[in-house]
C-alpha cells in the first residue's frame, strides 16, 4: 500500500491524471470504502473534465460519509461545470451546513461560502456565467494521512500565467488578444495519417515571463455539460472547430510549473480530453484520430481505447468498439468503465448474456453505480429477464429518482410482469421528470395500447404531438390504434403522416398496405406491398413483415378479382393452394411457393375480372336497417377484458354474418318440419344411441366408441340440407372478409401441416411475460393440469410419450404445486396434458381436448400455453361429434311445430346450442378467429330460433375459455346459462331483415358493408376512380 501511495504521489504531482485514475481504480478495488480515495479520484476526473464521474464518485463518499465537505466541494463544481446550477448550489448549501456545525475545517467552510456568494452574485447580475471558477479551489489530493499533494490551481486568479506546452505544439502556440493562450490545431501540426510526429520545437516559456492579469472568463470556452446518453463519453470543455483549422482556446491557466518529463504526460492527457469533448460533440471522426495518434504512441493506453471504442460504438461499428474495450480491459481489468461500454456494446449487437456479465463485473467496481444499474436493467428487460430488470431499475430509481429512462424501463418491466397500475405510475413519473421524453410517452402510449384503453391512449398521443408534431410514433401508435378499432380509412391517415416523417418505416407501410387492402382500394394496398418487400431489412421482425407482404399482395389480388362476383364465388380455402395457405399462416420464407404455386394475375386484369358497380356504394333503406341491425346484434360479440379493442368493423361483420346464419338455418328448419324428414332424423338419433338425459352424455372411461356410418352417409340419411360445417363456414367467409389480412383457413383445407397436427397456440405466459388477454385464466389452467395429472397419473413428453407420475411424493407435490415452474420442476422435463372432453355423442368415448403445456425457455421463465393440434383423426373425432351436435338442434327445435310456445322446447334449443358450442372451442378448426366464429354462430341459431340475446358477455368471461376448461358440455351449460338464458327474448325480428345474400350478393358490396358510416362517403371517390 506504501508504494500506491508513493507511485501516486509522484502521478499527481506529474499532473497524470488518467494514470493517477487508474492506480486508484486499483487501490478502490480492495477498499472500495475509502472516503478519502473516492474524493481523490473525484479530483483526478475534475482535471480531466469528466464530471459525471466526479458525482459519481462524490455522491459514494457522501454515502459513506456525509459530513466529508471536500466532496461536497467537488460535486458543487462539476455539477455547476455540468450546467446543474441549481443542484451545485444546493451541493453546497449542504455542505456549508454541515460545516457550520463542525468548523475543524475553516479553509473549507470559507470556500463553500464564497462558492455560494458568488452563484447569488452571478445570478444577481444575470451574467449567465458558469460559477465554477469563481474563487480560489483549495482541494488536495490526500496521499496519506500526513501527506498531501497541493493541485495547481485551474480557475482564474491573480496568480502567473504561466503556460506548458504539449511537445508537439510547442512553437505553434500563439497568444489571443485577450490574453488567453492558445495552441495550434492538428492540421497545423503533423499530419495524422502518418506513422509518427515530429519533434517538440520552442524554447522553454516558463519562469521567465512577467506575470500577467487573468483574463476574464469568456462564457463560450467555458466547461459546459454533455448529457449522457446510453455510452456517450462525458464532460468535455466546449471547443471551436472548423474543417480547416482548430483552435482549442483555453481560458484557465494549464499549468504553472517548469517543463519536465511530466509534459509528455500532460500532453496526453490534454489530447485524451480533446478526444472525449469530440465524441461528446458527435465529432466521431476527429475523436478517432485524435485517439489513434495516442494509441500509436502507447497502443495499450486505456482511456484511449475505451474513447476511441465510444466514437466507433456511436457509429455502429461495434465489433471494432468491443475491440477496443477488450483491450483496454486487458491492459487495464479494473478500468470499470471499459466493462460497461462493452456491456452496451454487446446489448447492441443482442448479445445479451455477454452484456449482462460485463454489466455485473462493472459493478464490482461501482457497486449501486445507477447509471450500470440503468443499463444492465434495460438488458434484462430486452433478454426478457423481467424480474431482474425490475430489481436494477428499482434500485436505480430510488438513487437517481428523476431518471426518466429508468422509470419509464421500470414501468415496460412492470408491465409484462402484469402490474398495469404501476407501470402506468413509472410512466408517469419519468413523464414528471421529463416531459420532452418522447420514448417515455411512446411507452405510456403502447400500455394504453396493450390494455386496450382508446380514451386514454388518443389523449396520451395529443398531448405528445403537442410536444413535437414530428414524432412518427404518435402517428404509428393513433394508426395502429384505429385499425384495430375497425377504423381503417382513419387509420390510413395517420400511418401517412408517419410515413412523411419515417419513409422507410416498414411496420407503417405494411399496416397501412393492410388497411388499405381492408376497404378495397387494392391499387394503394398492392403499391404499399411493394413498398414493403423493396425495403432493406435489419431485423427478423421486419423480414417477417415481408413475408406477410408477399401472400397478402397475393390475396389482394385474389379478392379484387371476386370483387364483382357473387359473394357465393369468394372461397379461399378451395381456391388457394394449400401450400400457399401453410406458408402464410406459419410466415415462412415464400420462395418455395413463388415457385411451385400459381401466383395471382396482375391487379390489371384482376380487377378487369371483379370492376365494381358504382350501385355497390348506394344504401337502400331495407340495406340501411339491415346494417344497423347487424351493428345492435354484433356488439354481443365484445369480451369485457383488457387487451380486446371495440372493433366497429367486427361488429358489423358479426351481425351479418349472424343474420345470413339465421336466415338460411330457418329456412332449412322450415323444410325439415316435413313429417317424413323428421322421422329421418329420429331414426339417425336412434342409430347412434343418443341419450336424451341431459346429465348421461359423459362417461369417465379412456375408451373410444365406434362410428356407425359416415359423415356423408349421415347427411344424407338425416334430411338436413345445411351440415353443421356448412353454418359456420358462413360466419368464417364473413371473418376471412372483414380482415383479410388475418390468415383464417380451415385446417382441414390445409395438406403437410393437417396431417402433422397443425393447430393453434395461446399462450397464458411468455417466459416472465404475463399476456395481457388471457394470464387471468392462468390459475384456472394450472389448476385444470393439476387435476389432470392426479387423476391419469402422467404426462406426455414432446415426443408424446407418458411420464409416469405415480410417485405418491411426487403426486403430494402436485396437489401443493403454485405455478407452471413447480409443475415442470415435479415432471423434470416439457410436458402436455390434455383437457378432458367427453362425447355426447358415443356413450363411453373422451376426446382429447385441448392441450395444457408447459416448456422451459432457460432463466427468462416458461411458456405455459393452451395447445390444439388438429390431425386427421382428430379431426374425424370431432366432425362426428359436430354432427351429432347439430342434428341434436335440429331435432330439438323442429319436433315441436310450435315450439316458441312451450318453454320446456326453448330450453332444449337453448342447452342443444350451447353444446355444440362447446364441442367447437374444444375442436379449434381453423387457423384462427375461431373464437368470435363460435360465438357469432350461437348468436346466429339463437336469432334462428326466434330468440334475441340482449346481453353482452360479462367482464371478465371468455366464453371459449369456458368451453375448453369445462370437462364436458352440460359443465358448459351450467357456466353459461345464468348470464346468458335471462338475457334471452323471444322475437320475430328475423322475418323483417331483408335477405343478406340479396342485399349484399357481390363480394364488392360486402367489402364496402363494412365501412364504418365516416369513412363511407371518402371511400367512394377512391374506388369508383380506380376504374
Amino acid at each position: 500500500m506504501g508504494s500506491d501511495r508513493a507511485e501516486l504521489a509522484r502521478l499527481c504531482s506529474g499532473r497524470n491524471w488518467s494514470k493517477s485514475i487508474r492506480l486508484l481504480d486499483s487501490i478502490l478495488a480492495r477498499s472500495p470504502s475509502s472516503i478519502h480515495d473516492l474524493c481523490n479520484r473525484a479530483f483526478c476526473y475534475s482535471q480531466l473534465e469528466l464530471h459525471k464521474h466526479v458525482v459519481k464518485d462524490c455522491d459514494r463518499a457522501l454515502e459513506l460519509e456525509p459530513a466529508l465537505l471536500q466532496a461536497h466541494v467537488l460535486k458543487g463544481k462539476a455539477l455547476s461545470a455540468l450546467g446543474k446550477k441549481e443542484d451545485a448550489l444546493a451541493a453546497w448549501k449542504q455542505g456549508y451546513e454541515v460545516a457550520v456545525h463542525d468548523t475543524m475545517d475553516l479553509k473549507q467552510l470559507l470556500e463553500l461560502e464564497e462558492l455560494i456568494s458568488s452563484v447569488k452574485i452571478s445570478e444577481a447580475s444575470e451574467s449567465g456565467d458558469h460559477v465554477t471558477d469563481a474563487s480560489r479551489c483549495d482541494t488536495k489530493v490526500v496521499i496519506s494521512e500526513d501527506r498531501v499533494v497541493e493541485p495547481v490551481s485551474t480557475i482564474t486568479t491573480t496568480a502567473d500565467t504561466k503556460t506548458v506546452v504539449c511537445e508537439e505544439g510547442i512553437g505553434n502556440s500563439k497568444a489571443s488578444a485577450n490574453g488567453d493562450t492558445k495552441l495550434a490545431s492538428a492540421s497545423d501540426k503533423v499530419d495524422n495519417n502518418k506513422g509518427s510526429t515530429s519533434p517538440a520545437k520552442g524554447k522553454d516559456t516558463t519562469g521567465t515571463q512577467a506575470p500577467k492579469k487573468a483574463p476574464k472568463p469568456d462564457k463560450k470556452n467555458k466547461a459546459k455539460a454533455t448529457k449522457e446518453t446510453n455510452g456517450r463519453a462525458e464532460g468535455g470543455t466546449e471547443r471551436r472547430n472548423s474543417c480547416e483549422s482548430e483552435t482549442i482556446a483555453l481560458d484557465q491557466t494549464l499549468f504553472a510549473t517548469k517543463i519536465s518529463k511530466s509534459s509528455k504526460s500532460m500532453c496526453l492527457d490534454f489530447r485524451l480530453s480533446r478526444g472525449i469533448a469530440q465524441v461528446n460533440e458527435g465529432r466521431y471522426d476527429q475523436a478517432i484520430s485524435i485517439f489513434d495518434q495516442i494509441l500509436r504512441e502507447t497502443p495499450t493506453y486505456p482511456e484511449a481505447l475505451i474513447g476511441r471504442g465510444t466514437a466507433y460504438a456511436f457509429q455502429r461499428e461495434l465489433d471494432s468498439a468491443i475491440s477496443d474495450f477488450t483491450k483496454a480491459i486487458q491492459a487495464n481489468p479494473s478500468a470499470g468503465e471499459a466493462w460497461k461500454r462493452r456491456g452496451q456494446a454487446r446489448a447492441a449487437l443482442a448479445e445479451f448474456s455477454e452484456a449482462i456479465e460485463d454489466l455485473t463485473k462493472a459493478l464490482e467496481f461501482e457497486p449501486n453505480s445507477p447509471d450500470i444499474l440503468h443499463e444492465r436493467g434495460i438488458v434484462n428487460y430486452k433478454f426478457k429477464d423481467y424480474n431482474s430488470a425490475l430489481e436494477d431499475l428499482s434500485t436505480c430509481v430510488k438513487r437517481d429518482k428523476k431518471n426518466s429512462s429508468a422509470h419509464t424501463y421500470l414501468g415496460l418491466a412492470l408491465s409484462a410482469l402484469g402490474e398495469y397500475k404501476r407501470a402506468e405510475d413509472e410512466h408517469l413519473l419519468g413523464i414528471k421528470y421529463d416531459e420532452s421524453f418522447l420514448d417515455c410517452w411512446g411507452h405510456l402510449a403502447q400500455l394504453y395500447l396493450d390494455l386496450a384503453y382508446p380514451e386514454k391512449l388518443l389523449n396520451c398521443l395529443e398531448k405528445v404531438i403537442q410536444i413535437d408534431s414530428r414524432f412518427a410514433k404518435a402517428y404509428h401508435l393513433r394508426g395502429i390504434l384505429y385499425h384495430g378499432m375497425g377504423r381503417h380509412r382513419s387509420a390510413i391517415k395517420e400511418l401517412s403522416v408517419a410515413l412523411t416523417f419515417e419513409s422507410s418505416s416498414i411496420e407503417c407501410m405494411y399496416l397501412r398496405a393492410s388497411c388499405y387492402h381492408a376497404v378495397g382500394d387494392y391499387k394503394a394496398a398492392i403499391k404499399d406491398y411493394d413498398g414493403v418487400l423493396d425495403l432493406e431489412l435489419d431485423s427478423m421482425d421486419k423480414f417477417v413483415l415481408q413475408c406477410l407482404a408477399f401472400y397478402q399482395k397475393e390475396m389482394a389480388l385474389y379478392i379484387a378479382s371476386k370483387a364483382n362476383l357473387e359473394f357465393s364465388q369468394f372461397n379461399i380455402d378451395d381456391d388457394v393452394d394449400p401450400i400457399f395457405k401453410e406458408y402464410w399462416c406459419k410466415r415462412l420464407h415464400p420462395k418455395n411457393v413463388a415457385e411451385k404455386v400459381y401466383r395471382q394475375p396482375p391487379l390489371r386484369i384482376s380487377l378487369r375480372s371483379g370492376r365494381l358497380n358504382k350501385q355497390d356504394f348506394k344504401f337502400t333503406k331495407h340495406q340501411t336497417t339491415l346494417l344497423l341491425a347487424a351493428d345492435s346484434i354484433g356488439k354481443k360479440i365484445q369480451y369485457n377484458c383488457r387487451g380486446f379493442l371495440p372493433n366497429q368493423r367486427q361488429y358489423r361483420m358479426a351481425g351479418l354474418a349472424a343474420i345470413e346464419i339465421a336466415q338460411k338455418v330457418s329456412k332449412a328448419w322450415r323444410a325439415l318440419r316435413n313429417p317424413k324428414n323428421i322421422a329421418k332424423l329420429v331414426r339417425r338419433r336412434d342409430k347412434l344411441n343418443l341419450s336424451q338425459n341431459r346429465g348421461g352424455y359423459c362417461s369417465t372411461s379412456t375408451l373410444s366408441g365406434s362410428p356407425t356410418s359416415s359423415p356423408n352417409e349421415d347427411r344424407i340419411s338425416s334430411g338436413i340440407s345445411l351440415s353443421w360445417q356448412d353454418v359456420y363456414n358462413i360466419a368464417v367467409k364473413w371473418r376471412q372478409i372483414s380482415e383479410p389480412c388475418d390468415p383464417v383457413v380451415w385446417v382441414n383445407k390445409l395438406s403437410e401441416e393437417f396431417n402433422s397436427g397443425f393447430g393453434s397456440h395461446t399462450p397464458l405466459l411468455l417466459g416472465q411475460a404475463k399476456v395481457v388477454r388471457y394470464y387471468p385464466y392462468y390459475q384456472r389452467v394450472l389448476e385444470a393440469a393439476k387435476t389432470i395429472m392426479l387423476d391419469l397419473k402422467y404426462a406426455n413428453n414432446v415426443e408424446d410419450r407418458a411420464i409416469f407420475l405415480t410417485d405418491i411424493e411426487k403426486l403430494k407435490k402436485i396437489e401443493v404445486a403454485s405455478s407452471c415452474s413447480d409443475l415442470y420442476n415435479i415432471v423434470g422435463e416439457t410436458y402436455w396434458v390434455a383437457t378432458r372432453c367427453d362425447s355426447m355423442a358415443f356413450q363411453g368415448r373422451r376426446l382429447e381436448g385441448t392441450r395444457i403445456t408447459t416448456q422451459n425457455m432457460g432463466k427468462t421463465g416458461f411458456d405455459f400455453a393452451i395447445r390444439t393440434p388438429c390431425t386427421p383423426s382428430r379431426w374425424e373425432e370431432y366432425d362426428e361429434e359436430m354432427t351429432a351436435a347439430w342434428e341434436a338442434i335440429c331435432e330439438a327445435f323442429c319436433s315441436d311445430t310450435t315450439p316458441t310456445r312451450d318453454p320446456g322446447t326453448l330450453d332444449a334449443v337453448k342447452d342443444a346450442i350451447l353444446r355444440m358450442t362447446y364441442y367447437w372451442y374444444n375442436f379449434m378448426p381453423l387457423s384462427r378467429g375461431s373464437a368470435v366464429v363460435g360465438y357469432v354462430v350461437l348468436l346466429g341459431l339463437f336469432l334462428a330460433a326466434n330468440m334475441d340475446v340482449t346481453a353482452s358477455i360479462p367482464a371478465g368471461v371468455q366464453v371459449d375459455w369456458e368451453a375448453m376448461l369445462s370437462p364436458d358440455p352440460d359443465t358448459f351449460v351450467n357456466a353459461v346459462k345464468p348470464w346468458l338464458y335471462p338475457s334471452i327474448k323471444i322475437s320475430r325480428s328475423l322475418k323483417d331483415y331483408t335477405d343478406v345474400s340479396c342485399a349484399f350478393s357481390t363480394t364488392g358490396s360486402i367489402v364496402q358493408n363494412q365501412l364504418s358510416l365516416r369513412d363511407m362517403p371518402m371511400l367512394l371517390d377512391k374506388i369508383i376512380d380506380l376504374f
